[in-house]
């Protein structure tokens, strides 16, 4: 059981100072494991290049490949990429909050370890009040990666999270088991027309429809 470990940190999302917890470890260059709409992430800061370092360490993964970030709102996105083109603004309009990350160019004036030094962002705002209220808090992106070690399985409560990646972290949020426990639809806007890099949740009949035309595969 997570309650018999002395070594995790654990708090419940019901708690009333979880939110306000998470984001301290966050902005103090912690990294925390946190309920989403999909499956359980793993977070740093995305601005704090130390934390953002270590949960690459963490998770097992190649600096050289980029990593997602969430978002508290599409208005983050804004600033975060460069000018939005028509679909990737229906798209945004019509799935966010929820299980679809958008690349895109990013705006020259935001920098990141997460980003791997490319030119482009993978972003999300994700259908889960808590933690888009943690975002805000923390008052920047946070790192969006699943809760588990590269090339294994995702996890979809906190107990699987704390199995892959309890030594590496400082908090786990205990938010009972995602509803959703599979990753986002990834859809690159960069590019004419616009390509699932990833299926998820979100099909390409319902992309289609959102934005009036053929989505690549």
């Amino acid at each position: 059981m997570l309650a018999d470990s002395p070594k995790l940190k654990l708090i419940s999302a019901s708690d009333p100072r979880c939110v306000l917890l998470a984001a301290a470890t966050l902005k103090g260059g912690g990294l925390v494991c946190y309920p989403t709409d999909t499956v359980y992430g793993l977070g740093a800061l995305a601005c704090l290049d130390e934390a953002v370092s270590r949960l690459f360490i963490a998770k097992g993964r190649s600096p050289t490949k980029p990593l997602p970030l969430l978002l508290a709102d599409t208005t983050q996105a804004e600033a975060l990429a460069a000018p939005l083109d028509a679909v990737a603004l229906r798209l945004m309009g019509r799935f966010w909050p929820g299980a679809l990350t958008l690349v895109l160019p990013k705006a020259s004036n935001f920098q990141s370890l997460a980003l791997a030094g490319q030119e482009t962002l993978a972003v999300r705002v994700p259908d889960h009040a808590l933690l888009r209220e943690v975002i805000r808090q923390c008052g920047g992106p946070l790192v969006g990666t699943s809760a588990n070690r590269s090339g294994d399985k995702s996890a979809r409560t906190a107990e699987e999270a704390a199995q892959h990646l309890g030594k590496h972290v400082d908090l786990i949020l205990d938010g009972g088991r995602c509803v959703g426990g599979l990753e986002s639809t990834i859809v690159d806007c960069t590019q004419t027309p616009a390509r699932i890099l990833r299926q998820g949740p979100i099909t390409r009949p319902q992309l289609e429809a959102a934005i009036g035309e053929e989505i690549a595969e």
